[in-house]
Parts: C-alpha cells; structure tokens; sequence
C-alpha cells in the first residue's frame, strides 16, 4: 500500500530491478571486439567509483550508453533513451550523477524565424526511464535570462504565452497520434491529447508531474510520466515517436529537436509525422489499469425564479467514475450520478446574427477522448470572441457538428441530471474506436424527459496520413418530444504530401415525420503551404436534416467559399517576419439557390520580428431576410435585402509585454444603418501569481428601427498559489440578457488526479434600479478522490 501511495505522489521510490548490459553491436562497428572490450571495463571501473562517491539515492545509468541523438540526411532524427537503475530524484536541479555521465540530445532546429537553421539558444534534453516512469529533463540555456517570460502557473493554462518546453509522444508509433505535455519557467502543467498528425483536445488530463528552476543560465525542468500514464503496444523494447519543442518569447523564437516546416504554423507540434524515433526504451507490461474516482458533494442554493422559491436550500450527493484499461490502447469510462459543480462558467457573447451561438463542451467526462468523436472537419471549439476567422475557423464554424457532447444533461443553459453512462474509447491496430451511452433523467421545470443517448465512432487509418471514418448517433427522445431520432454519416481526412489535404463528409437524419431532405455533404480542398494556400469547400445541409445529439450555427442552407493567400517574408526587413494577404468569398443560399448571405473579405496581416500583430480587414456582406429579424428588445428589421460594407482593425500585443492581448475596433454600415465595434482581450501580469484578464465587447448599433448598445463586459482574475492550487473569479455583465453574474472557483488537485473544490455562483438582473436584483446563487464544496490499480 505504501509502494502504491509513492506512486500516487509521484514520490521517488527504488525500483530495485538489475540493470541490464548494453549491446556492444554498435561498438564492434566502430572499433575490434578488443577495443570495446576495454570500453566496457574502463566504464564499469569508473562507474564503480562513482557509485561509491554518490549517495545511494542518486539514479544509476547503464555502462557505455549509445549517442543519445543520431541525425542523418537521409532519415528521421533517432533519440536513444537511457535506463536508470533507480528513480531519478525529481527536483528540477539537474544536479544528478546521470547527467554527466549522458551526453543531452541537443541540436534543435528553427521553425520560426528561420526556418531549418541552428536556433539560437540551446537547448539540452535527457530522455531516462525507469521501470515505472518515463523522464524528460531539459537545460533551456538562455542569453537574456532576465527577459524570461513565466507568469501563468495554472493547472492547465496557456502555457504557450510563457517561455515553455513541450514534449509529445507517439506511444504506438503510428505517426498520427499522441499525447502532450507542456511546463514553464514556473513548473505550470499543461496535458493534451493529439490525433490525425494535426489535431489536439487540449482538456484530456493525466497523472504525471514536473519541476522548474531559473537560474542565472536560464532554467531547467525535469518531467516525470508514470507509464501507467500512457497507452502504448504491449512490453518490453518500445519503439516511439518523441519530440520536444522550446519557446523562448523574447525573441520570438520557435525550435524543434526534430525539425518541423514552418507551413504549420502553431499546430506544428501536433505534426506527429515529424517526430523523431525514440529508441532504447523498455516499458513495464501495460497492466490494464483500474481507476476509481468518487465524490462527495455539498452545498446551497437559492433560486428565487424556481417555483417553489429555493432560499439557501441544503443539499447533497455523491456518485462515482470507473476507469478501466480493456487493453493496451482501449479504455472504458463509467460514470454513476455524474456532477458537473465545479465546471467553469461560459464566457458571455454577443450575438447580433440570426443563428446559435457555440459554447464549448467543460464537463470532464466528455472531454476525454472528445477528439476521436470529431466529424468531417467540424471544430469543437469557436473561434476567438472578437476576431474575423480566416480559412479554418470560418469553415469549422459552419461545419455542423454531429455529436455535441452538450446535447446531453444540458437544455437551454439548464443542467439535466445524468443518471448513468458508459464509454469506450481509444485504438485497436488500425482502428480507432469510440462507444458512448448515457441516461440522463427527468427536470420538470427544465421540461426534460428522461431520455438515452448512444454514439458509435469508427475510423480506419489509411495510407500515410490519412483515415476513413463512420459516424452513428441515436436519441431516444426528439427534442420536441415527438419521438426517437437517428443520424448516420461517413467522412474521409486524406493528406499529401507536406501540405495538400481533403476531407469531406456524407450524413443523414432521420425522426419522426415528413421532414424534408435529411442528409447533408460537404468536400474541401486545401492546400497550406508557408508562402501559399489556396482552398475551395462546398456544404449542404437539407431542408429535414437535423442532428440532434450535435450543433448546427444555420440550418438548410448551401454553402460554397473560395480562399487565396500570399505570404512572404521579407529578408531584410528589420520589423516584419511575415507579411499575410488573403482574400476569401463565402456564398450562401437556400438548398433551393436562393441567396442568403454573401461576403467578400480581403485582410492584411503583418507579423513583427517581437511577437506583436496587425490585422486589416476590410468586407463587403449581402443578407437576405425572408422573415422579420429581432436584432434587439423591441429593433427589428423588416424582410428584404440588405448589402453593406465594413472595415475592422485588430492589435495583438506579445506576451512578454505586462499588459498583452488583443485590441479591435471596427466601422461601417450594418443592414440598413450604422453599427461601430470595439472590444479588447488582454491579460495585465502582476507578478508570478497574479493576473487579470480584462474582456470587453462594445456594439454601437444606428439602425432607422430603433438604436440599442449590446455589451459583455467581465475580467476573470486567478490568483495561482501553486500549479495545483489556484482561485479564480469571473464576473460578467451581458446588456442583451441584462444578467450580472459572477463565478469563484477555488481549485487544489491535492494528489494528482485528486481534487478539492469549492465553488460559488450567482446571477443578477439588472432591470431594477439600485443594486442589481439577485436572481440565483449556488454555494458548492466537492472532493473527489482518484483511487488507482
């Protein structure tokens, strides 16, 4: 129990295995057996010596190990890992016995600035093991320590702001998927999964931990990642995937141990076909994990629009989450009397359309293994509040999304009870796999009715890079009550060469009725060199189709978009590392031609050599209204055509500045009058554990109907105590609901995989004169507890 309760804690413990002897293959290639022979017993002397000097805590490496990284012309970088005899003493001081005696695999290449060159501030990295855990250690040297960005310690955060190391891992080796983890100067923990070579659910969580120090050099790291962690192919010798990618914010520096092209931008580490191949390393069998995780839950509520009235109402629960390893790449999740107190509130929009706005799935249950239920190109996440989406996100958005986790034990912003639930998720061979089903019960008042949902996901790696995939969703109750509801689809993601790719989807509805056409296709081809990109797509989403376990921003529509970009980068120029020209047309009409909304965008965007941007923008829009449109309590806008144009700017201010984010305004006609939009994005650093991220969304609307002012208006402030405990407060005001409501969350992972929490929300109308009216109020304590085998 107590070896279990050391591995829970991430503690140092001995492994007490025998360590076994190098190969001496490589060296009989290099020099006579006799030569080598030498080698060995001038190394195990030295070690002998070593050993008797150190104290027994310190980790053990084998004799004579190989070159830690081997570079060739002709093939991928090689890693070579090193075993330890026993667990490395984790403190992030590199002060070890191991390495000296292990050459770093070093040599990492530039992505940005220059692509393919020496970067310009080294990096050394160790790749150890032991029988139980994998370590990544780094020395990230560094010419200007003092201008060292590291202000974010959250569990989780947005590491890529700071200064950061990032390690990813093709545990199977299949060159398309992985797992991701992220620190800073300050120890932060970030974890990720990634899918199709391109793809990330930043949400997925795991056990692992990680020690940071600055020193007058730069800083050092070391991460330690129980193989109980990880998902990989049986025992024994591994073969892997790895590489590691450094930041430094300064200078705006992006590097890779394996070089990655520029053409992909920020999503160039989740380039799994890139990665070099980690040798040497041996894994423990991957036992088929078992994980319980229960909780406790009590709190209060008042709601004084409830009927009856509810005034600090007591109340509380418990339930239970079963995870369990089926095999090595397959992991079912079982969850009894799911609670969702602790999730973190919606960031408010304004929404001056005629369609849904996207909120993001937050409740831990469904995150997990959330990107294997991805569906012909549709993202699962909007794009940023503020901005004008280019090719990606603009086609994303408008991408229906088939299954929406929030579809279940959600309804209108209220939350339904989930009674019980299964899923499966993970990879067999080719195959990756994804079964869910879930009974959520009855909420009278949210008028809910008790209702199952069940998703099957099936996709198939094909060629290099590319995958085939089906998709089936069931519902056993409609929406509107009128009985089941079915969705079937098929969908394709092939990839070429560096940069060609082509997906697209075929899926159909089916409920109770004459709906109408049911079915919905879509095709897109995109090339995204670093100096070119071009695409075309075409959607269409019939009269009757209807997903209803997924999201649709419009309905029965016919969508065709076009897009040309030009992106040089200026060799002399002292300010400007890239200069972005792009020009798009979306045409959107009815499934029977008729337009519906038309736009024609042409944006500017200049990248400066110390991270900050500039984005130009400049539309010409077309909007058919067949009904009168409610833009705003008592504005509407009567039926007709409307065309009219608008110019928007944007600033993105780099992270190492103490007050950075975004700032845009924007002007010009809106319908048949005027409408003037400024908003702001920022986070103002005060200090290692303090920050405030303001956000502001002001829409100025003239329109003959009537003129109105739509705001959101919040700041979220996170004190971090540590990167496991951190207390954070959002409030927000949104002009349109005329609600003030406020969200702290006080949240210590007090074991990894165990936490405590304690929440508190309330909302207020605004309405009534004087302080706003308290309409809701919910206080919350919560503790889970990961139990693991």
């Amino acid at each position: 129990m107590a070896r279990f309760r050391q591995m829970l804690l991430l503690s140092p413990y001995r492994c007490g295995s025998p360590e076994k002897p190098s190969s001496l293959g490589a060296m009989r290639s290099r020099a006579s057996v006799l030569s080598a022979l030498c080698l060995v017993l001038a190394s195990w002397c030295s070690g002998v010596g070593m050993a008797a000097a150190q104290s027994s805590t310190e980790p053990a490496t084998t004799a004579a190990p190989p070159p830690t990284v081997t570079r060739d012309a002709n093939s991928p970088v090689t890693v070579h890992a090193t075993r330890l005899s026993r667990p490395l003493s984790i403190d992030g001081r590199l002060d070890d016995e191991v390495y000296q005696s292990v050459a770093p695999a070093t040599g990492f290449v530039q992505q940005e600035p220059h692509e393919g060159q020496p970067a310009t501030e080294k990096t050394d990295t160790w790749i150890l093991f032991d029988d139980e855990n994998l370590y990544v250690s780094a020395r990230c040297w560094d010419s200007h320590p003092e201008r060292l960005v590291a202000n974010d310690m959250r569990r989780d955060g947005d590491l890529s702001q700071n200064d950061n190391l990032t390690v990813t891992l093709d545990t199977f080796f299949d060159r398309r998927n992985g797992f991701y983890f992220q620190t800073n100067p300050l120890g932060g923990l970030r974890d990720q999964q990634v899918y199709d070579d391109r793809q990330n659910n930043e949400d997925w969580n795991t056990i692992w931990n990680v020690k940071a120090r600055r020193d007058e050099q730069g800083w050092t790291a070391e991460i330690v990642i129980p193989f109980k962690s990880l998902r990989y192919k049986g025992s024994g010798p591994q073969t892997w995937g790895v590489n590691v990618k450094r930041e430094v914010k300064w200078n705006n520096e992006t590097s890779f141990l394996s070089p990655v092209p520029a053409s992909h931008g920020r999503r160039a580490v989740f380039k799994m076909s890139s990665s070099a191949t980690l040798v040497g390393l041996e894994a423990p069998p991957a036992t088929r994990n078992l994980e319980l995780k229960p909780y406790l839950k009590s709190g209060l509520q008042t709601n004084t629009l409830a009927t009856p009235v509810l005034s600090n109402d007591l109340s509380g629960t418990g339930g239970l989450d079963v995870k369990y390893g089926i095999t090595s790449g397959l992991t079912a999740d079982f969850t009894v009397n799911t609670d969702f107190a602790q999730v973190e509130a919606d960031d408010q929009q304004v929404n001056l359309t005629r369609f849904n706005l996207f909120f993001p799935e937050k409740r831990d249950f469904f995150l997990e293994g959330q990107g294997i239920f991805a569906f012909g190109g549709a993202s699962l996440r909007p794009p940023p509040a503020g901005t004008r989406p280019i090719l990606d996100t603009t086609s994303q958005a408008l991408t229906p999304v088939l299954f929406f986790s929030r579809r279940i034990g959600l309804d209108d912003g209220r939350e339904v009870p989930i009674r019980a639930g299964g899923r499966i998720t993970g990879r067999s061979g080719p195959y990756s796999i994804g079964l869910l089903n879930i009974e959520s019960g009855e909420r009278p008042e949210a008028q809910a009715a008790r209702t199952n949902f069940s998703v099957v996901r099936l996709r198939r790696d094909v060629l290099r890079r590319s995958a085939i995939g089906i998709l089936a969703t069931s519902r056993s109750l409609a929406p509107d009550g009128t009985g089941s509801s079915q969705l079937y689809g098929a969908d394709a993601a092939l990839l070429f060469f560096q940069n060609l790719m082509i997906n697209g989807y075929y899926a159909r509805t089916q409920a109770g009725g004459d709906a109408g056409d049911g079915t919905s296709y879509s095709g897109k081809v995109n090339w995204a060199a670093d100096r070119y990109g071009v695409a075309l797509e075409h959607i269409t989403a019939g009269r009757g189709f209807s997903p209803d376990v997924g999201f649709m921003a419009r309905s029965e529509f016919r969508r065709t978009y076009g897009y040309a970009r030009f992106s040089p980068r200026p060799r002399a120029s002292p300010f400007f590392r890239k200069l972005t020209n792009e020009v798009s047309l979306d045409y959107i009409t009815t499934p029977e031609g008729r337009l519906q909304s038309r736009e024609a965008l042409a944006s500017f965007r200049a990248d400066f050599h110390n991270g900050d941007q500039v984005l130009l923008q400049a539309s010409r829009n077309f909007e058919d209204l067949a009904k009168p449109f409610t833009i705003a309590k008592g504005v509407s806008i009567a039926p007709g055509g409307y065309g009219w144009g608008e110019a928007r700017a944007t600033y993105y201010i780099a992270p190492q500045r103490t007050l950075n984010g975004r700032v845009n305004v924007s002007q010009g006609s809106f319908y048949d009058g005027r409408r003037t939009v400024a908003g702001l994005n920022a986070r103002l650093n005060l200090g290692a554990r303090l920050g405030i991220e303001p956000r502001i969304a002001l829409n100025w609307v003239d329109l003959p109907a009537g003129q109105f002012t739509a705001q959101v208006i919040g700041a979220n402030t996170t004190m971090m105590f540590s990167p496991r405990m951190s207390l954070t407060a959002l409030v927000q005001y949104n002009s349109s609901s005329n609600t003030l409501t406020s969200n702290i969350r006080l949240r210590w992972e007090y074991i990894p995989g165990s936490d405590f929490f304690i929440v508190y929300n309330d909302g207020r109308d605004t309405l009534p004169s004087g302080f706003p009216a308290l309409s809701s109020r919910q206080f919350v304590v919560k503790v889970t507890r990961l139990v693991r085998h």
